[in-house]
């Protein structure tokens, strides 16, 4: 049985997220007559577990239902694939945004650049007056 410090070190991750942990019912450590946390090494391995999904930026929400897959005695492995496809597609849609905005930007910048050249004035600044919205 570990302290909820020894389990800090251990997985990394503070006490706070530790805590959260518990009450958002991913780990359920034994207390002590007292009151104190006691963990498991189940409880450190699913710790572990919980670390490494949110360094691939998966949600709580998603963590605890493949957790609770596997607590039913189910692989959860499709479910995590079908997790990690929707992440994918939102990290692609994100780098499209991007990179529509980086072209609009550059755009802006020499439109506005022309326009100096051109000796055109502005109500207030030529680089955000004539730039033409993003496309998405």
């Amino acid at each position: 049985m570990f302290t909820i410090g020894q389990v800090a070190a251990a997985t990394e991750l503070s006490p706070k997220a530790i805590r959260l942990y518990e009450a958002d019912e991913l780990i359920a450590p034994e207390r002590t007559e007292a009151g104190y946390r006691l963990y498991r090494d189940e409880d450190l391995a699913v710790l572990h577990f919980v670390r490494q999904a949110r360094v691939l930026g998966l949600g709580l929400a998603d963590i605890k239902a493949i957790l609770n897959l596997q607590r039913g005695g189910q692989q959860p492995c499709d479910l995590v694939m079908g997790i990690l496809d929707e992440r994918i597609a939102a990290i692609d849609r994100t780098m499209a945004d991007l990179q529509a905005l980086r072209t609009a930007l550059a755009g802006a910048r020499a439109d506005a650049e022309q326009a100096t050249l051109d000796g055109e004035d502005a109500v207030i600044c030529r680089i955000i007056e004539h730039a033409a919205p993003p496309t998405t």
